[in-house]
């Protein structure tokens, strides 16, 4: 029997990815990680932009938890899991900049959403307060409903 091709896409930011590293007192943390596990065995895949692997970086960065080489290992370990990494497209940014206008919010959050609407697949996030100022956008899922 044939393997369904159809394997569910999201493009997540990352906010999500940030607690696969950040485990301690981390709200959701078992939907991040099930998730994670998910994408290791092929039931979803995932799109995100490069911006997601500054943002990481010095997220953990600023993680008096974490060493530089820890930094680099976390980082290395996100692009060898698979994900769909883009790099900007002159339609999703000038889509980020419109939603950053009419939303009050910043470009870097706005452009997760604007690919995930240039792309037609839903934009999971556990940024709950970005949620509350997009109500008028479809397809956004919070991490906690995964």
């Amino acid at each position: 029997m044939e393997r369904d091709a159809k394997v569910k896409t999201y493009v997540l930011d990352t906010s999500i990815i940030i607690k696969w590293f950040s485990e301690y007192d981390e709200d959701d943390l078992d939907k991040a990680l099930n998730l994670r596990n998910n994408i290791l065995t092929n039931k979803c895949s995932i799109i995100t932009p490069d911006l997601m692997l500054y943002e990481l970086a010095n997220a953990l960065r600023y993680n008096t938890q974490f060493t530089d080489k820890d930094v680099k290992d976390a980082i290395k370990s996100v692009i060898d899991i698979g994900l769909d990494v883009r790099k900007v497209e002159a339609i999703v940014i000038t889509r980020a900049v419109e939603i950053a206008f009419k939303y009050n919010v910043t470009v870097y959050d706005a452009y997760f959403l604007a690919l995930s609407q240039t792309e037609k697949k839903p934009f999971i996030t556990a940024d709950y307060k970005f949620i509350k100022r997009l109500k008028d956008f479809k397809n956004i899922m919070r991490l906690s409903e995964m």
